[in-house]
């Protein structure tokens, strides 16, 4: 056996080491059922999926961002769609663009909200995880400081004391040791569990706030699709009005083209039978022959001679040229003639006609006003109207047409450099 006279010798060397010294100041121990106990408590549950859920979350957001920038460009296009002259199906087709993009982010915020929702699930279920290991590890380190209370600041010496051998002692200095340890295992489980708590209260508010801006953000898309709906249906009816409108007023211009071209072959048939017996080396030379005519008023072209699309797609065949100008401008004879005609004329408006030397013809469409009448004779660069506006769409232009022998030809090939 070891006896108490030669084991407190070497007992008094021991105590020189750092670990034994360090688990005499410590003056804790634990039973074994206590240790037991202890090691029966589970731990914290692991956050499963929240890396996951966030990139989730990281993933739908940056979806979100390229859905509205491209939402942002549509609309810069409808805005310009909707300052200049355009096709109308197109804006139609670009407000649904809109309207499905504007889906495509309600659809995306949903997800997000589906994901938070999920992560709030998730972190009330660590939360309460956490808070019932909390109570339990309060409650047995609680139980380890009455203990310890209770036994005194020499308990552990005295332990140690009380070991009959050295392999008792060496034993019982070996548990004591794995108690110590497994105490401070207890209070830094509390400590981290407190902190885990903390961290789960704050991604709930964190969360609270992410859903009430989703649900905000969703509202406000919601009404925007909404609009959007409501602007296409508008924008839908107002182009098929339009299109109506528009195959109207082209059937309108060919019927009055027609009656035009029918008022010109007529009056160069009736020239043609007073002419008959004249002898060809004594009939009038053409006007328009050899010589390049001056404008009958200044300005940019709208339109040109010739079959041409319109920006709404419908196309017009257009028997001369469109001068944009101010109205009110003057509008000259290109050559000296007789007026024929000096009235409205159809969706021409306000026109004149003029028949000039062998067989030339100029017309003077989409006039305010007149300023000679039929039958007069005038003289090249006579003022014969002012600029009007018959269609509202193409603004205050002349329309001017050339026939040379009674048939239309593009006014370009016989007007010199425009002043």
């Amino acid at each position: 056996m070891f006896s108490r006279t030669t084991w407190i010798p070497a007992f008094a060397g021991m105590t020189r080491t750092s670990t034994l010294a360090g688990m005499i100041r410590a003056r804790v121990v634990f039973l074994l059922p206590a240790l037991c106990f202890l090691l029966s408590f589970p731990a914290l549950p692991a956050q499963q999926g929240t890396e996951s859920a966030d990139a989730k979350l990281r993933a739908e957001r940056q979806r979100l961002e390229k859905l509205r920038s491209e939402r942002e460009a549509l609309e810069r296009r409808r805005a310009n769609l909707q300052n200049t002259v355009h096709d109308l199906s197109e804006e139609v087709e670009n407000i649904r663009r809109e309207a499905e993009m504007t889906a495509s982010v309600v659809r995306s915020l949903d997800s997000q909200l589906e994901t938070i929702n999920g992560e709030v699930a998730s972190s009330t279920a660590d939360l309460v995880a956490a808070q019932d290991e909390l109570t339990l590890k309060r409650v047995a380190l609680r139980q380890r400081l009455v203990d310890i209370y209770k036994r005194g600041p020499l308990f552990t010496v005295q332990v140690l004391l009380s070991a009959t051998s050295f392999g008792d002692l060496v034993a019982r200095y070996k548990y004591l040791h794995l108690l110590t340890l497994r105490d401070r295992a207890l209070v830094a489980r509390v400590e981290d569990l407190r902190n885990e708590i903390d961290r789960q209260r704050a991604n709930l508010v964190r969360f609270q706030r992410d859903i009430e801006l989703n649900l905000s953000e969703k509202a406000e898309e919601e009404r925007r699709l909404r609009n959007l709906q409501e602007q296409q249906a508008r924008s839908l009816t107002r182009a098929r009005r339009s299109a109506r409108d528009t195959e109207e007023r082209l059937k309108q211009i060919g019927r009055d083209e027609k009656r035009l071209a029918d008022v010109i072959a007529s009056l160069e048939a009736a020239r043609k039978r007073a002419e008959a017996g004249t002898p060809a080396a004594e009939r009038a030379r053409s006007a328009f022959a050899g010589v390049r005519l001056d404008w009958p008023v200044g300005g940019e072209l709208i339109y040109n001679f010739g079959r041409v699309v319109n920006p709404n797609n419908t196309t017009v065949r257009w028997n001369g040229i469109g001068i944009k100008a101010a109205t009110g401008a003057p509008v000259r004879a290109v050559a000296s003639g007789k007026v024929l005609v000096a009235e409205p004329f159809g969706t021409y408006g306000l026109t004149v006609i003029i028949q000039h030397m062998g067989g030339d013809y100029s017309v003077y469409g989409s006039l305010s006003r007149l300023a000679v009448a039929k039958g007069d004779v005038v003289s090249k660069g006579q003022v014969v109207g002012y600029v009007g506006a018959s269609d509202p769409e193409l603004g205050p232009h002349l329309h001017f047409e050339l026939r040379p022998g009674g048939r239309a030809a593009d006014p370009l090939d016989y007007l010199g450099t425009q002043p």
